[in-house]
């Protein structure tokens, strides 16, 4: 199994403005994922914004972006990004996952576990201040 690194768009109310404009530059595939779609708990202001997006194109191209929560600070252009890091191997992400969190340094925000679209999840800082989201990627199923 392979692992991949892709770069995650954090924004406040305009991912799916991105997602589409980024679509229309490189095409291929979109998904865009509103928080109302989900059991996340988000504030009903917030139930169109998205939780998960992404834009793959078939050369290659690759995307990822959300809306940062409202009960969370945010600056326009301050932590715009994250590193994805993502593979359908359970083991493998167990691995690299536990010895980014594990390192001296790292802060964790949140403990590996399942999450509503991964069956494993997790999301920490090491200690050169990257923030790296860490998951098995697994196809997301409408109304699931």
């Amino acid at each position: 199994m392979s692992i991949t690194t892709t770069l995650h768009v954090n924004l406040r109310g305009q991912a799916a403005e991105a997602l589409s404009f980024y679509h229309s530059v490189f095409g291929g595939d979109m998904v865009a994922v509103p928080y109302g779609d989900t059991d996340s708990g988000q504030a009903p202001g917030q139930a169109e914004q998205i939780v998960w997006g992404e834009v793959r194109s078939p050369d290659g191209f690759h995307v990822m972006a959300y809306d940062i929560q409202e009960s969370l600070p945010y600056a326009a252009g301050e932590n715009a990004f994250y590193l994805s890091l993502r593979s359908e191997d359970v083991e493998l992400i167990q691995r690299v996952g536990g010895a980014l969190a594990a390192s001296e340094g790292a802060t964790v925000h949140v403990p590996f576990g399942p999450s509503m679209f991964s069956p494993l999840y997790g999301k920490l800082t090491d200690r050169f201040g990257v923030t790296w989201i860490i998951d098995v990627i697994v196809p997301w199923q409408t109304g699931a």
